[in-house]
């Protein structure tokens, strides 16, 4: 039989390479909608499909260990005793990832008192006898001792398991410098970490191999050990009965009595019901046709898929009376779908229960439907903001909001968030929406037509309602709702933008950017690049000999906090005049991008994203106003770029003086802390004579940039570390600084330790009006990730508490503005800050109002206090 004739064994190791998937994979991207963490089964997988797609094996299985406990332990009661418990996010993840591999046809083997690594010695050892070509696919190095001509190890590199390292008998020998079967041999003498086998003290690796080359086998050298010189010699010797058990512990068994040979694991056909089955409840939505592929079962998996997906009703179409009659008689929730071109509506769609009806859009639609959409009648939609901003332009105003199915699945999850119908029809139908394929100028399929849209979304809703707790379906209907239709309108008016300020302030930063340029080519008598990484390392790195910075994948960081660092510790004036380039290169660029939004109308029009972030805030893009750097000479210049518009009197500005640090006052319920915001004195100066001991006309700058430093960065979860580096202070200083803080407020202390503790209880914070963000990484195994999550959860309910109050204010204002009759509006939210263009005759109504719902927006125990400017454009407003 030649070797390409011979069937292949392939015998996998499964808990050795799920435990590494775990690890390789972040645990917070992979969790079922009902909490399942499923990465370690998902890097699994993807490992296990890649490997049999490369390797095309006739006959396989997986094996897994049944306990931690095993004939070894009996032998040996310390073997494996220092392995940490497992992960919380692994457990259960061994019995789903057999499921998986059963519904696959994959024959999962293990045996009580026995290991993975014993069976898949058994078996192969089975295997080369029966002619088979046999690979063993473990993390465990002990399975090195299996290789022979026709056996070869693939394992998993230190990265995870997407790569295989391939060991053949030659491979073995090149990297231990011993043929396989005596790997043990080593292995006994150096001892084995992982198992908790202790070797020869000062003994490694290639002590043994030296050992093992010059007496020939491991039974020689214990023979001749007298011969040893050295300390290594008399370690030896004392460890004898060491390294004898511990080659008796790493001998794996070839003689398991299993229920299967090698030639009863067939590949078989796969399950393609219960593959799709499995595979949709884990949301393993892209390994469903990878495996479909492997397995030649495409067509079964779309017929199934197909089977089980609701058909969509086909609309039927209505003209105008017709259309708003149905409407009028629609029983409960309407699913609403406004397909948009060039920002008006171009077709309408509607279901109520299994009817969809739709139209496209016309004068008499507009007519028809005009006093529908202006009543309260429930409506549901999906991404409603583009759609309700298209109604307006075309003359409809829209009430009865009841539902958005995108920002009710971002509230679910914020961290993840499904961006589109299309995303949440898979995640919460487990079925695919018809969509027409963009790259083909005649699709072979046709997309799912306005009403048929509008039947999916209701469904989605009907299901993320039971995944909503009560109070995030609050959050939902009294604050993101309405806000969305704030936005919609700020959205439409814009905010108008000089051209010539913005015009001329770019030449002057054109201008000054080309100066430091040729001043930082005077420093180093050269041209070079200043935006190439590359170049620049050579010139701060090899030219200057400046110190080394942070290593990255293409050499060491150039990033501009890190040269900050740098300049700090280690100036240099071409380090000093790269900075400024940089700093007036961004700026400029920042200003183009404004410029280029300004509209023929002299107006910026952005588009406020509710769902960009995970604490609530809103972000803006096309262009991005939250990145106009603030209180620098160079962002009043960008401010002054925005003026009153046509029509309107001045400008009014508004925003929230130190609402987190009330938030944090109200939340920990510290007396001082509400004393201090209660007391209408300077609140850093107030808490600065409390830490320092003195009285609050004695509290210098310097004390109260400490204070203020230390009771933002608290919100932040700052250390002492990062306290001192913010400050320059010594660490011992911010650590004394940080005691003296806790010990006048206390309770603040007790709070951001306690709310970290119920996170990690509850799996989620949440802020004061119930909005939740979850974080799993507070019980994760790793280090790193369940630190950044505790700093995160310290801040959350805090900054997604002043998020959710500044909305509940915006809203607010803008519908009392509406409510009186005021031609005055709302143009901008930035940060913490509102921007009003107020009409002639309107500053006194329009400053009570917003100084009025901003100031109640929320019910703290200290006050919210608002501050208010006024002026012909932003920076004039600034206050």
């Amino acid at each position: 039989m030649t070797d390409s004739a011979k069937p292949t064994l392939l015998v996998v190791d499964g808990h050795s390479l799920a435990y590494r998937a775990f690890y390789a994979l972040p645990v917070e991207n992979f969790s079922t909608k009902d909490g399942q963490h499923t990465n370690g089964i998902y890097g699994f997988l993807a490992m296990l499909i890649n490997l049999i797609k490369a390797e095309k094996p006739t006959h396989l299985a997986v094996a897994f260990d049944t306990s931690r406990q095993s004939f070894r332990t009996r032998e040996y009661a310390e073997y494996k005793a220092n392995r940490s418990e497992t992960p919380s996010e692994f457990k259960g993840q061994i019995p789903i990832l057999q499921d998986c591999l059963a519904a696959m046809s994959i024959r999962v083997l293990s045996k009580e008192d026995i290991e993975a690594d014993d069976i898949l010695a058994t078996l192969a050892t089975q295997g080369a006898a029966q002619g088979f070509d046999v690979l063993v696919c473990s993390g465990d190095r002990d399975t090195i001792q299996l290789v022979t001509d026709d056996v070869t190890l693939l394992y998993p590199n230190v990265q995870g398991v997407s790569q295989l390292k391939r060991y053949d008998r030659q491979a073995v020998i090149d990297r231990y410098g011993v043929p396989p079967e005596q790997y043990p041999d080593i292995a006994a003498l150096v001892g084995e970490t992982s198992d908790n086998l202790p070797g020869v003290p000062k003994v490694g690796e290639k002590t043994a191999v030296k050992w093992l080359t010059q007496f020939g086998s491991l039974d020689a050298l214990l023979d001749g050990a007298d011969k040893v010189t050295g300390v290594v010699g008399g370690n030896l010797r004392e460890h004898l009965d060491d390294v004898r058990r511990n080659r008796t512990l790493n001998r794996l068994l070839t003689d398991v009595e299993l229920p299967v040979g090698p030639a009863d694991l067939e590949v078989q056909p796969m399950d393609a019901q219960a593959v799709r089955d499995i595979f949709a409840r884990l949301e393993f939505k892209t390994l469903i046709p990878r495996v479909a592929e492997l397995a030649g079962i495409e067509q079964q998996m779309a017929a199934i898929t197909s089977a089980a997906a609701e058909l969509a009703p086909v609309a039927e179409e209505l003209d105008g009376p017709a259309l708003g009659a149905w409407l009028a008689a629609a029983d409960g929730e309407v699913g609403v779908t406004v397909a948009v071109e060039g920002g008006r509506p171009h077709r309408v769609g509607f279901a109520a229960g299994a009817r969809t009806v739709e139209a496209s859009w016309t004068d008499d639609i507009r007519d028809s439907l005009s006093g529908w959409f202006a009543s309260d009648a429930p409506k549901v939609f999906s991404d409603a903001k583009s759609q309700i901003k298209a109604l307006r332009r075309a003359g409809l105003t829209v009430a009865g909001l009841a539902f958005d199915v995108v920002i009710a699945g971002w509230l679910v999850r914020p961290s993840f968030p499904d961006k589109t119908l299309a995303d949440l029809v898979e995640r919460y139908l487990d079925e695919k929406l018809p969509e027409a394929d963009p790259t083909q100028l005649v699709p072979e399929t046709e997309g799912a037509t306005p009403g048929q849209l509008s039947w999916y979304l209701l469904r989605v809703a009907e299901a993320l309602r039971a995944d909503l707790p009560e109070s995030v379906a609050t959050v939902l209907t009294e604050i993101e709702l309405p806000t969305l239709l704030t936005l919609a309108d700020m959205e439409l008016a814009g905010v108008a933008v000089s051209h010539a300020k913005l015009s001329e302030f770019s030449g002057e930063l054109a201008a000054r950017a080309d100066a430091i340029a040729q001043a930082a080519y005077a420093a180093i008598g050269r041209e070079v690049n200043l935006g190439s990484p590359k170049q620049l390392q050579e010139v701060l790195f090899d030219e200057l000999e400046l110190p080394k910075t942070r290593k990255t994948k293409t050499g060491y960081s150039t990033d501009a906090a890190v040269l900050a660092d740098l300049q700090e510790t280690n100036p240099h004036p071409f380090l000093d005049l790269l900075l400024q380039h940089r700093e007036a290169t961004k700026l400029r660029q920042i200003i183009e991008s404004l410029d280029t939004a300004i509209g023929g109308d002299g107006r910026i029009r952005t588009t406020y994203v509710q769902t960009g972030s995970q604490t609530g805030r809103l972000s803006s893009t096309d262009p991005n106003l939250q990145n106009i750097p603030v209180r620098t000479q160079e962002s009043l210049r960008i401010r002054a770029a925005f003026e009153v518009g046509e029509g309107f009197e001045t400008l009014l500005t508004a925003d929230y003086s130190q609402i987190e640090m009330r938030i944090m006052a109200h939340l920990s319920e510290d007396p001082g802390l509400i004393e201090a915001f209660n007391s209408g004195e300077d609140t850093h100066r107030f808490v600065g004579a409390r830490v320092f001991g003195v009285e609050p006309a004695d509290v210098t700058p310097a004390m109260r940039t400490k204070v203020k430093a230390m009771s933002y960065g608290l919100v932040y979860g700052l250390s002492a570390f990062g306290l001192s580096k913010q400050l320059r202070i010594d660490q011992s200083e911010a650590k004394l600084l940080m005691t003296e803080y806790f010990a006048r407020f206390g309770a603040v202390r007790d709070y951001l330790r306690s709310s970290v503790e119920q996170a990690r209880a509850d799996g989620y914070t949440e802020t004061i009006f119930g909005r939740r963000r979850p974080f799993p990484d507070l019980t994760s195994p790793n280090r790193v990730l369940r630190e950044n999550a505790e700093r995160a959860a310290l801040n959350a309910p805090i900054q997604g508490s002043a998020a959710d109050i500044m909305k509940i204010a915006l809203f607010h204002i803008h519908d009392e503005f509406a409510a009186q009759g005021l031609d005055s509006r709302v143009l901008m939210q930035i940060h913490d800050e509102l921007v009003v263009e107020v009409a002639p005759g309107e500053w006194e109504a329009a400053e009570r109002i917003v100084r009025e719902r901003m100031g109640d927006a929320a019910q703290l125990t200290v006050p919210l206090d608002v501050q208010i400017g006024r002026g012909g454009d932003w920076n004039e407003a600034g206050h």
